[in-house]
């Protein structure tokens, strides 16, 4: 085949041909002239740049898709249509003025959304799926975007099939195809060449895309990838659509109360100028600037940067967030659920000892046992164990293990681990012809299904658990003539003993425990392990235990009933990947907010269950896809360090909030109050869109401010009824401050037209700005709680600008006229008195609160109304998915 002919779209059917049953497996190798060792390194690069990576499509930033976005608001669209019409109308000053607006307007929200889009793309490119392949005749692991056809593969339990593969060989191999086709159980596969009509569902020699290995293992070749793969037709075929997170429908209810507030005031001001006899188009650009007054224009340009900022962040503390608005999610999260090796522990998993438990059995015999029963290749030397589990890993690490030799022994056949089983049984012969069934599982699983079992043996396993050792049995019995084994077959053992490993207590658990403990969180443990060494471990760790729920208590409990012994229990042991699912929607049920760290197969559908998902680098790909967030480090400091990110962005998104909503409602209500009272508009279009923006363009320095310490000790929010009580409260305020300003000029300073919308102009700026460092936090400002010096800044210099631009050459181009020296002081005093009366009502507002957390929060406890729907749109074989 030519490179030319890699490239083309291959079709698997060829390789599956019933006729072709002889040397079909040479024959698949020779069509995609690859052998049964792999390609070489050289040959694999030709080819991937022939064929491209084996990628669906790649996370990469658009900025034309970014800038739709932006142009997509219909209040944008009726300004740019009434300042078109304004402009064939002659008056061509107003529309530039709203032009030049709405132009920096798209800009700051572009740029703005654009660089969070490319923060997201960097989290992307740093969350990689791997594959075990044979490259140059040896084992080694590689970006499963770089796999070209002709590459053979060894997968195993948990693996995520990453491209289209014709198996070559296989060991009680089962996979889960529920994504293509529907079918919720796993299907049996093997090598041989498939009958029927080769239909997807009737292709057992071949594994696809995007589907699951649920038991065994297995060797195969793979045949197509990326969008030629059957997963990656129909994948290419449908648009990319991402779920609602709990932050977006909070966004969402907010955005619909103002849209009712500006629904309802613009009508009336529209309606209400006409009757005043003004013109038709006047009327709608003015009612038109208030609906986009009362709005937080760059809203959506804020909350991008407060998440890519916090992306950022939590980059630089190996937090990786898959999606942007996930970041919520994480803040909001008040219990986690995690397991223990790697978390808890060292996850240096090192083979300690092997204790027999019959006369007739030595250690070493013991040993051998163990190692002929783990699922690794040993007719290769040296033996290849990569991709194997960490037990049997450490028991080829062993010392004991270099003098291991299958000389004596063959195996004859491989019943592969599972999580129902949760044993592995090999059917081994001897030299001599003898064959035996080895078993080698969980110790309550084995022992389950021994006739012979010493009684010393559960006092023994006591103490290893007591110690905190993970312990696996082994056991075998006498056959004849056998050439497979089934489950079945694991019946009428004989227990030969115990093989002992360590997992150390992790150093820095403990301090990360008190970390967690202190933002609200608790931890629970879940684990496959016994309880006794879950149990000795949190003990040692100082994580006080509320007691312990085993698989088969969890089993006998209903719904309800779990719900209460799960907010109770810390630990949950010897637990199925159901039964973790189950114990995730128990806590929820109970209106938790839960997140869950693991990083196995039998981890994904606990992933899946939790409001938030979280996972390693180190873990499966299932694992992997299943997540929202995935932890560069297994160490619960970094993700508590993740949680306060969270709530931080939260915070700062929130102060936004409550200062546009509050402070622009009051201004807005002015306007509409003073265009009906006075005989000419108190501020034109164009003034009070040139308004909005300065004001907005000073609040982009919020993301990078300083949060108060007791905004991150608890979960948080979104609260529109507290938001409509802030607005309604601290609006009339600045209404009330407007309403003076307004005698001011008229009364005092006889002002014409142009000197009122300058002197409102420049008092809407700074009170509407300056009320940020109230808003911002619940202490006394600057004294208590400084804010960032960006902020700062910004905020004085958006002031600045305000009060230069009606003085300025450019002054009457807008609509103003100069203002008298004595106006400024009156500013001043007026400010002054505003924001000390914003102050004194923050802390009465707060002392009256039901609420109780700080107003940054807007927070109170939510019905979970979670989105299991989300992971679908997550599932991915590659961060390129």
């Amino acid at each position: 085949m030519s490179l030319a002919g890699v490239k083309e779209a291959t079709d698997f059917r060829r390789f599956t041909a019933p006729e072709s049953a002889g040397d079909e497996i040479g024959k698949v190798l020779q069509d995609l002239q690859s052998r049964d060792n792999g390609l070489d390194s050289a040959e694999a690069a030709k080819r991937l740049q022939a064929v491209g990576p084996n990628a669906l499509r790649t996370h990469r930033a658009s900025g034309w898709s970014v800038l739709g976005r932006q142009l997509k608001s219909p209040i944008l669209i009726l300004l740019i249509i009434t300042a078109g019409l304004s402009l064939f109308l002659g008056d061509a000053t107003n529309s530039i003025v709203i032009g030049v607006i709405l132009v920096v307007s798209v800009g700051l929200g572009f740029t703005n959304e654009f660089r969070a889009e490319r923060a997201a793309e960097a989290l992307h490119d740093r969350v990689t799926h791997t594959v075990v392949v044979l490259r140059d005749g040896k084992e080694s692991r590689i970006n499963v975007v770089d796999l070209v056809p002709g590459d053979v593969v060894r997968l195993a339990l948990g693996g995520l099939i990453p491209a289209d593969i014709r198996l070559l060989t296989s060991q009680g191999l089962q996979c889960d195809e529920s994504i293509l086709t529907g079918e919720s159980l796993p299907v049996d596969k093997d090598p041989a060449p498939c009958e029927g009509d080769r239909v997807l569902a009737e292709l057992s020699c071949c594994l696809f895309m995007g589907t699951i290995i649920a038991a065994g293992s297995c060797t195969g070749v793979v045949v197509t990838t990326g969008g030629r793969a059957e997963f990656g037709k129909i994948a290419m075929g449908l648009g990319e659509r991402q779920p609602q997170t709990e932050f977006q429908n909070g966004l969402k209810r907010f955005s619909f109360l103002l849209l009712q507030v500006a629904v309802g005031l613009t009508t009336l001001i529209f309606i209400a100028n006409l009757l005043l006899g003004r013109p038709l188009l006047e009327s709608l650009l003015f009612s038109l600037a208030i609906a986009v007054g009362i709005t937080p224009q760059l809203l959506p340009a804020v909350v991008s940067t407060c998440l890519a900022a916090g992306t950022r962040a939590l980059a630089k503390r190996k937090v990786l967030v898959k999606r942007l608005v996930c970041i919520e999610d994480l803040g909001d999260m008040d219990v986690l659920v995690t397991d223990k090796t790697g978390t808890l522990t060292e996850g240096h998993i090192s083979f300690v000892a092997a204790h027999p438990v019959r006369t007739d059995v030595t250690q070493d015999e013991l040993f051998t046992l163990g190692l002929l029963a783990t699922e690794a290749d040993y007719s290769h030397t040296p033996v290849l164990t990569l991709g194997q589990n960490p037990l049997d890993t450490a028991l080829w690490d062993a010392s004991d293990a270099q003098d291991f030799s299958t000389t004596a022994q063959q195996q004859l056949a491989i019943l592969p681990f599972d999580h129902q089983r949760r044993m592995t049984s090999v059917l081994i012969s001897s030299s001599a012809g003898h064959q035996q069934i080895v078993t080698k599982g969980s110790p309550e699983d084995v022992m389950a299904v021994c006739a012979d079992v010493p009684a010393a043996a559960q006092q023994l396993l006591d103490n290893e658990y007591d110690a905190g050792s993970r312990v696996i049995a082994v056991a075998y019995r006498e056959v004849v003539g056998k050439s497979a084994i089934t489950p079945a077959d694991e019946h009428g053992l004989v227990l030969a003993g115990f093989l002992v490993f360590l997992d150390k207590p992790k150093v820095s658990a403990q301090d990360s425990l008190k970390a967690l403990a202190d933002l609200g969180i608790a931890v629970k443990v879940a684990t496959g392990d016994n309880a006794r060494v879950a149990a000795k471990v949190c003990a040692d760790l100082g994580l006080v235990s509320g007691g312990t729920l085993t698989g088969t208590e969890i089993d006998a409990f209903s719904a309800e009933e779990l719900a209460v012994a799960a907010n109770e229990a810390s630990i949950f042991s010897r637990v199925s990947p159901e039964q973790k699912a189950r114990i995730i929607r128990a806590l929820r049920q109970k209106g938790r907010a839960v997140g869950f760290l693991g990083d196995g197969v039998n981890d994904a559908l606990a992933l899946h269950a939790a409001d938030v998902g979280i996972s390693v680098e180190t873990a499966t790909d299932v694992a992997k896809g299943a997540a929202d967030i995935v932890l560069m480090d297994k160490d619960l400091g970094v993700l508590a360090e993740g949680v306060r990110e969270g709530r931080r962005i939260f915070a700062n998104t929130i102060k936004y909030v409550l200062m546009g909503t509050s402070s622009n409602f009051g201004n807005m209500f002015s306007a509409a109050t003073a265009s009906v009272v006075l005989s000419f508009l108190p501020m034109l279009p164009g003034q009070i869109l040139l308004n909005n923006l300065l004001y907005d363009t000073g609040q982009l320095a919020i993301p990078g401010d300083r949060v108060d310490k007791e905004q991150l000790r608890a979960p948080s929010h979104w609260d529109i009824a507290f938001i409509r009580r802030f607005m309604f409260l601290f609006g009339p305020i600045s209404s009330l401050f407007d309403f003076a300003t307004f005698g001011l000029m008229l009364f005092v300073f006889n002002a014409a037209p142009g000197e009122f919308r300058a002197g409102w102009f420049i008092e809407s700026i700074a009170t509407q700005t300056l009320i940020i460092f109230a808003i911002r936090t619940r202490r006394v400002p600057f004294l208590r709680s400084r804010p960032s010096a960006g902020l700062l800044w910004a905020s004085l210099s958006v002031v600045a600008a305000g009060i230069y631009l009606p003085l300025s050459p450019v002054g009457p181009v807008l609509g103003f006229d100069p203002l008298p020296v004595p106006f400024f002081l009156a500013l001043l005093a007026m400010t002054v008195v505003y924001l000390v009366l914003v102050e004194t009502a923050k802390h009465w507002f707060f002392a009256r609160s039901a609420q109780t957390e700080l107003p940054a929060t807007a927070a109170k406890p939510r019905g979970r109304t979670h989105h299991v729907h989300r992971r679908a749109a997550r599932f991915s074989v590659s961060q390129q998915l």
